[in-house]
């Protein structure tokens, strides 16, 4: 019941109801009555990245240094409560953190004007602010509002409490020209206000090059500022403002008023530039807007140019006294050599907590478990938030872990093997193209497009297939598409993608020594167009055997018809003298009526085929010979059927144009 009551307690919307740490530990132990000690063993890590603060104006080469200041909030309990009571704190504290997440100004106090956050000692109104110094006042123009710091009338442009900083538009005129020196009071005097100009943001700097300028500080001079003249004809690249038509000089510590002594060289004009201090970003973002002061550099105007940024460092006392410290400014470099230390206070929320440390509660701890970058928790250890602090404890993975890792590597292991696949087929697909080219140059490819070549309109005849168009078309090479088997090899029926049915023909595995004969074929083939001779449609020589493609004679040879004869086609006898007179005709074409005379060597009844129409159709090339024209005869290797083969050719190897087998086919014929 204490404990609930404990807890609705660290839940009340008023922060000064809520208890403290400290003593939420007390009563937490005044419950026990008992304590033991809690140790688990694990390495304790004070924070000691700092949330970098949104509202910053811009970034400056420089920053802020302080003590690290590490806090740590422990309490014993009693092992059998110990669970509960950190289920009950982690409960309340996550609460307290989503509820009032680093909370920047009074509560029931608006935090923002316009587009500017005020955080406390800042605040919109005399019931928000610290005291009248601070106080904002929130003006309504047309479409927007604008915060002014009342107690300086001047437009408030940011508050930055990271930096310590206000940032405001001061006012701006150009200088009278006077030979004669001159006293001036620039901008608002902050005397018996709590800022100061900021020395390590802010810059005097003068425009044009017709004026001596010199700083006062109680009397004395703080700086003296004067530009020489740049030389016509030269146009500005930069804006370093570093001595020519322009210069600019630091500001001593603690200043609150601008009091310059000036003369001007020069007194043709009525206003002889510039002298003002100002945010040093100034020249990088705003000074290239306003054209007019680049028109004439030497002695530039614009009457646009009525408000400048100056930064103002401001200091208040601490309110959260547990979790905030005070310390005095020190600025360093980028390379981390001390520029000064200022006299003036900061005050930051310590290590491990962020929030506004000028209200009273106002750090709170940082989660640096929900964000890695906040942690140095090494690979295996788990990142346990404390209060102003963190543990990476080691221990078994959680089941969201565990899941992460299993995903994670089930992912790889796809990858791994979708990129595997890929590799295995780009390998497969460049072994399979290396193998066709070997089987082309194997098959006499080279030696094919050297005799296609050489022959007239061969290469417009003849058609080179791919291995894969002619496996679909065969169904690859399946048994029930045989049509017949001859000695050069089997023939497949066979079917090309563009609907056409074709006889593919398999040749026999031929060594190199067979090569010319099959080549002879193809080259014959190519020049050959006649109606009774069967048509070359192309070849394949990237498989391991060669394939001719002709076109589909679907009756079958003349020997089948001879020897097994149908009802359904009886070869009547003048079928017979027709299919002869065919024959002899294509013999005749091939041997006097072709650009190259052919003798086929080997006309049988098995080579003659019969189409649709059953005209005759001379097939089966593989022994041919092609003759020059004032050859008589050829002397060759004997080749052929034996039985039909011409005696004087058998016995002397000379073919001539006088064909005894062609007797033998009429002699079938006539039974």
């Amino acid at each position: 019941m204490a404990i609930a009551q404990l807890a609705r307690r660290c839940l009340y919307l008023n922060g000064k109801r809520r208890p403290t740490m400290k003593e939420v530990a007390a009563e937490l132990e005044a419950i026990q009555g008992s304590s033991v000690q809690d140790n688990l063993g694990d390495t304790e890590h004070h924070s000691i990245v700092e949330v970098s603060e949104v509202y910053d104006f811009a970034s400056i080469s420089g920053s802020i240094c302080f003590d690290n200041i590490t806090t740590s909030s422990s309490f014993d309990v009693d092992p059998l409560l110990r669970m509960d009571l950190k289920l009950l704190l982690y409960i309340t504290f996550s609460l307290l953190v989503m509820a009032f997440a680093v909370p920047l100004s009074k509560p029931n106090c608006p935090e923002k004007c316009g587009n500017v956050i005020i955080p406390y000692p800042f605040g919109i109104g005399q019931e928000c602010s610290a005291n009248p110094s601070f106080t904002i006042d929130c003006r309504n123009f047309t479409n927007y509002k604008r915060p002014f710091l009342s107690s300086l009338d001047l437009q408030v442009l940011e508050v930055s409490l990271r930096r310590g900083i206000v940032i405001v538009n001061q006012p701006v005129s150009p200088m009278n020209c006077s030979t004669q020196q001159k006293e001036l009071s620039l901008g608002k005097s902050l005397f018996r206000t709590p800022f100061i100009f900021s020395r390590f943001y802010n810059v005097l700097i003068v425009l044009g090059c017709k004026n001596v300028v010199t700083l006062l500080t109680n009397e004395t001079t703080a700086g003296v500022c004067m530009a020489v003249c740049r030389s016509s004809g030269y146009t500005p690249t930069d804006t370093s403002c570093n001595g020519v038509d322009c210069c600019k000089t630091n500001i001593p510590q603690l200043l609150q008023e601008q009091q310059i002594i000036y003369r001007s060289s020069d007194t043709n004009t009525r206003f002889c530039g510039y002298a003002f201090l100002v945010h040093e970003i100034w020249l990088l973002n705003d000074y290239k807007k306003y054209k007019g002061l680049q028109v004439n550099l030497s002695n530039p105007f614009d009457k646009k140019f009525v408000f400048a940024p100056v930064a103002l460092d401001w200091e208040f006392p601490l309110a959260d006294f547990e979790l905030g410290i005070c310390r005095n400014r020190s600025y360093y470099s980028s390379d981390g050599r001390i520029l000064y230390n200022s006299s003036t206070m900061l005050c930051l929320c310590k290590n491990g907590f962020d929030g506004n440390p000028y209200l009273k509660h106002g750090c709170q701890d940082i989660d640096e478990c929900s964000n890695s970058n906040l942690n140095f928790c090494s690979y295996g250890k788990t990142c346990i938030n404390k209060f102003g602090y963190y543990k990476c404890q080691k221990g078994k993975k959680s089941r969201v872990q565990m899941a992460f890792i299993a995903i994670g590597a089930g992912l790889g292991a796809l990858i791994l093997l979708v990129v595997a696949w890929r590799s295995y087929k780009v390998i497969r697909r460049r072994i399979k193209a290396n193998r066709k080219q070997k089987f082309f140059e194997r098959n006499g490819g080279l030696l094919l497009e050297q005799q296609l070549s050489s022959t007239q309109n061969g290469v417009e005849r003849t058609k080179l297939f791919s291995s894969k168009e002619l496996e679909q078309a065969t169904d690859h090479f399946n048994v029930n598409r045989i049509l017949g088997i001859g000695g050069q090899g089997t023939v497949y029926k066979g079917m090309l993608s563009d609907g056409r049915i074709v006889a593919v023909k398999k040749s026999q595995k031929v060594d190199e020594d067979d090569l010319e004969v099959f080549i002879n074929e193809v080259v014959i083939l190519s020049q050959i167009n006649h109606r009774n001779v069967v048509k070359l449609l192309g070849c394949c020589l990237e498989t391991e055997v060669p394939l001719l493609v002709y076109e589909f004679i679907p009756n079958d040879t003349l020997f089948q018809h001879i020897h097994n004869p149908t009802e359904e086609f009886p070869l009547t006898w003048e079928m017979r003298l027709r299919i002869a007179t065919e024959v002899s005709l294509a013999l005749s074409y091939l041997h006097s009526a072709a650009s190259v005379p052919i003798y086929h060597r080997d006309i049988k009844s098995t080579n003659i085929l019969l189409d649709d129409k059953y005209r005759a159709k001379v097939s089966d090339f593989g022994t041919s010979r092609s003759v020059s024209i004032d050859q008589t005869h050829l002397t060759t290797k004997v080749i052929g059927t034996f039985g039909y083969l011409d005696p004087e050719y058998f016995q002397s190897s000379q073919f001539t144009e006088k064909v005894t087998s062609t007797a033998l086919v009429l002699s079938w014929l006539s039974f």
